[in-house]
C-alpha cells in the first residue's frame, strides 16, 4: 500500500512537471494539422485510396525527430536555430540569402494557413470567397493583439484548437470508419500509383516537416530553458522529448485520420475531388450535416491556429537573422499582405483553392533541406552542445530522413506529373 502511494505521488509529481513544461511543442505540433495537411491528405485518400497512409507515418516520424533535434538545441544552446546560424553563416552575402530562403517558407506556409481560414468561412457561414479573403487577413492580428503580453493564454488557446481538430476528426472516423485491411495495407505496403502519387506524397511531406516551425522550436525552448542550470535543463530535454513525441503523435493520428476520411468518402466513387468545397459537398449528402459542419469546423481552428505560429515563426527567423526586434503585428500585416494580394487575385482568376494548397506544401518540401541540414549539423557539433550532442545513432537516422527528403524532391523533379 505504501509502496502504491509512493509511486502515485510520484506519477503524479510527473505529471505536474510536464505540465507545467508543455507549451513549445503544442504551439509547434498545430502547424502539423495545418490547411496545407488538409489539402495534402484530402488529395492523397480521395485519389489513391489507403495507398499513401506510409507517407504520413514516415513524414510524421521524421518531423518527430527535427522537431526533437530543434528543442534540443534551444535548451543547450538557450539560442534560437536563426541566431546560431547568423553567427555561423557571419557575412551578410550569405546571411541574407539564407535568410530570405526562410521567408520563402514561412509565406508559402502563410499561403496555405490563410487560404484554409478562407475557404472555411466561406462554406460555413456562407461568406462570400472575396469578403470571405479579406477577412481572414484580420485573422490573426486580432489574436495575437489579444495575447501578445499573455504568453501562457496563448498556449493554452492552442490547446483548446488541438482538441477541437482532434476530437472533430475522432467523430469524422466514427461515422466513416476505415477498414482493419485498408490501414495495414496502406501502412506496410509502400508505393506509387503513378507520378501523381508522387507529387502528392512529396506535398504531404512538405505539409508535415515545416521547415518554419523548426526555427520556432529551438526559440521557443531556449525561453523556456533562459538562465536554468545544466541540471534543470537536463531535465527540461526529458520533459522535451516526451512533449514532442505525446503532441506529434497526436498529429500524426489526426493526419492519418484526414487521409482515411478522405479514402472511405471520396476513393473509388469520387476520387476526381478538385476542391474542398467539392469535398464538403459530396461529404454531406454521404454522412450528414454534422460530419461536413464538423469538417469545416475543424478546418477553421487549423488555418487561425496555424496563422498564429506561423507569425510567430515569420518574426523569429527575421530578428534572429537580421538582429533587430520586429513588432509582431506589423510582421503579420507584412506577411499577410505578401499573400493576401495574389491569393485574391487567383481566386478572382478562378484558380481553385485545393490546388493552390497542395502546390504550396510541393515548394514547401523543397525547402525543407533549408532547416533541417542545419539542425543534424549543429546538434552533432560536440562544442555546440555540450553534454546535449546527439548520439551517434541519432545522427544516422538523422541524416537517412535527410536523405530520404532529398530522394523524394529529387524523384518529383525528375517524375514530372501526368
Amino acid at each position: 500500500m505504501v509502496t502504491s502511494r509512493i509511486k502515485l505521488a510520484h506519477f503524479t509529481n510527473s505529471l505536474r512537471k510536464f505540465i507545467a513544461y508543455c507549451g513549445p511543442a503544442l504551439i509547434v505540433s498545430i502547424a502539423y494539422i495545418d490547411p496545407g495537411n488538409y489539402g495534402t491528405d484530402l488529395q492523397g485518400g480521395a485519389g489513391f485510396g489507403y495507398s499513401l497512409l506510409w507517407v504520413v507515418w514516415l513524414s510524421s516520424g521524421m518531423a518527430m525527430l527535427v522537431q526533437y533535434l530543434s528543442g534540443k538545441l534551444g535548451i543547450a544552446t538557450q539560442r534560437g536555430m536563426a541566431e546560431i546560424l547568423k553567427e555561423k553563416l557571419g557575412r551578410k552575402l550569405f546571411v541574407i540569402p539564407y535568410w530570405l530562403s526562410a521567408e520563402v517558407a514561412a509565406a508559402a506556409t502563410d499561403l496555405a494557413e490563410y487560404l484554409g481560414t478562407v475557404i472555411a468561412l466561406n462554406l460555413l457561414f456562407g461568406v462570400p470567397m472575396l469578403y470571405a479573403a479579406i477577412f481572414g487577413a484580420a485573422d490573426v492580428v486580432i489574436i495575437m493583439a489579444l495575447t501578445s503580453r499573455r504568453f501562457r493564454v496563448l498556449e493554452q488557446l492552442f490547446l483548446l484548437f488541438v482538441s477541437i481538430i482532434s476530437f472533430g476528426y475522432l467523430y469524422e472516423l466514427f461515422v466513416a470508419p476505415p477498414t482493419i485491411h485498408g490501414i495495414l495495407s496502406g501502412t506496410f505496403s509502400p508505393h506509387f500509383v503513378n507520378s501523381n502519387a508522387l507529387f502528392v506524397s512529396v506535398g504531404i511531406i512538405g505539409a508535415t516537416v515545416m521547415p518554419h516551425v523548426v526555427f520556432l522550436h529551438s526559440f521557443l525552448t531556449k525561453e523556456k530553458a533562459n538562465g536554468k542550470p545544466l541540471e534543470e535543463r537536463k531535465k527540461m530535454r526529458k520533459l522535451h522529448l516526451a512533449e514532442t513525441v505525446f503532441l506529434l503523435t497526436i498529429a500524426a493520428l489526426v493526419n492519418a485520420a484526414i487521409l482515411l476520411m478522405a479514402a472511405v468518402a471520396f476513393n473509388p466513387a469520387n476520387s476526381q475531388i478538385q476542391t474542398i468545397s467539392d469535398a464538403y459537398r459530396t461529404l454531406v449528402p454521404l454522412f450528414g450535416v454534422a460530419a461536413g459542419t464538423v469538417f469545416l469546423v475543424t478546418l477553421l481552428s487549423s488555418g487561425i491556429a496555424s496563422s498564429a505560429a506561423g507569425t510567430l515563426a515569420g518574426q523569429i527567423i527575421m530578428e534572429g537573422f537580421l538582429g533587430k526586434k520586429i513588432n509582431v503585428l506589423l510582421r503579420r500585416i507584412i506577411t499577410r499582405f505578401v499573400n493576401v494580394i495574389p491569393t485574391t487575385i487567383a481566386i478572382l482568376l478562378g484558380f481553385d483553392p485545393l490546388h493552390i494548397l497542395v502546390y504550396s506544401q510541393f515548394i514547401l518540401s523543397l525547402l525543407i533541406p533549408i532547416a533541417v541540414i542545419p539542425v543534424v549539423i549543429l546538434t552533432m557539433n560536440k562544442k555546440l552542445m555540450g553534454e546535449f550532442v546527439n548520439r551517434k545513432i541519432t545522427t544516422i537516422i538523422a541524416c537517412v530522413c535527410v536523405g530520404i527528403i532529398l530522394a523524394f524532391n529529387i524523384m518529383s523533379l525528375t517524375n514530372p506529373t501526368s
